[in-house]
């Protein structure tokens, strides 16, 4: 009989997660205590301010639709064994592709135009991603590295285009002009009054529906097709992979030019949602927020969307503590982010050998009390 059992699902991805978020917030909570608030106080300041009315839902969401496509960009990569830091640059990058065709294809209608921007988004991401794959795959440089420094290329390469190329002239602010108003997306709240309902304004846009399309598409493509199947199997033992004629480079390849196309997609809430424009460092942070939302969601779309709302909820709630509490400026909100990533994601297995081990010795007794 063995020492150990594989511990079911929903204890893997329901309550292992729920314990360290637990954590996370008790240790916040000892933070407050230290400079003197309520933690009580701050948790429901916190809630309400992420969903106590109409337009606290739409902020909450609107962040939540950036961290769905950089947890499930994180999941794809991660699925093929692969750690990639780069969304933040595939994100930017794929800013540009957005920018580009909705100011020089203005003359397209809005529905070509969605479609145009998302092939461009896709396109100008995957391009960005493509050479730390390559030189994964096939010249043996770590994916970790190139990403991590094509962030960097990124950051200074779209510095150099909005200052010098992309600024309208007679402007000293590093942004590109302004898109189209018939080529924006539409806000949610817009579209709700099209249809004869009132919600209040936010900047919660058509993208979200778009993120949660992606988060059934990526849930397709990985679990019910062969290359995700593929992509699983290099991910899980590239040595296996290859004796089952699976060739490892290919999916490498693959696994992150379709990471970073899920980064670049940001850029529709973002640049053709929101802001309207290009500007600098649009991405705010919110591609290594990803890595955290997909480790606590466990890679799984489901998982990630839920991880991705509790952020949304953090960001959204944290505005509003910032603003009802003085005494908590938007440092110690960054802090108490910072614990719920590090115990949700750096921290994740830490009570990993301590419920397994509960877990078999229910399970083992169970087991006994049954064959008795």
């Amino acid at each position: 009989m063995s020492d150990t059992v594989q511990l079911p699902r929903w204890i893997d991805v329901g309550a292992l997660p729920l314990l360290n978020l637990l954590l996370a917030l008790v240790v916040s909570g000892l933070v407050v205590l230290a400079i003197g608030e309520s933690p009580t106080q701050v948790v429901e300041i916190l809630l309400y301010g992420a969903f106590g009315y109409e337009e606290a839902w739409g902020y909450t969401l609107y962040y939540t639709t950036n961290f769905i496509f950089t947890g499930l960009a994180f999941a794809v990569a991660f699925h093929c064994g692969l750690f990639n830091i780069g969304a933040e640059g595939q994100a930017y990058v794929g800013g540009l592709g957005v920018i580009l065709a909705a100011l020089y294809l203005v003359f397209l209608p809005f529905p070509i135009m969605l479609i145009v921007a998302i092939l461009a988004a896709a396109i100008f991401g995957a391009a960005w991603a493509y050479i730390p794959a390559y030189l994964q795959a096939r010249r043996g440089s770590h994916v970790v590295i190139t990403t991590i420094m094509f962030n960097f290329i990124a950051s200074s390469l779209m510095v150099y285009l909005l200052v010098n190329v992309l600024r309208p002239q007679g402007s000293m602010t590093p942004e590109s002009e302004q898109i189209a108003e018939h080529l924006r997306l539409p806000f949610i709240h817009d579209i709700a009054a099209g249809l004869g309902l009132e919600m209040a304004s936010s900047p919660l846009n058509l993208s979200f529906v778009y993120a949660l399309v992606c988060s059934v598409l990526v849930w397709l493509f990985i679990w019910h097709t062969r290359w995700g199947y593929a992509i699983r199997t290099v991910g899980a033992n590239a040595v296996a992979a290859t004796y089952a004629g699976i060739e490892p480079g290919r999916y490498i390849i693959m696994a992150m030019m379709i990471s970073g196309a899920l980064s670049a997609f940001m850029a529709l809430n973002e640049v053709m949602g929101v802001q309207h424009r290009l500007l600098i460092d649009f991405t705010a942070g919110y591609g290594f927020v990803g890595i955290a939302v997909a480790l606590m969601g466990r890679n799984h779309p489901f998982g990630i969307f839920l991880a991705a709302l509790l952020f949304g909820m953090l960001y959204q709630g944290g505005a509003e503590l910032s603003f009802e509490i003085p005494t908590i400026s938007n440092d110690m909100v960054v802090v108490i982010q910072g614990l719920v990533i590090l115990f949700t994601g750096a921290m994740e297995h830490m009570f990993r050998p301590r419920v397994t081990r509960i877990y078999t010795a229910w399970h083992l007794r169970r087991r006994a009390q049954e064959a008795a």
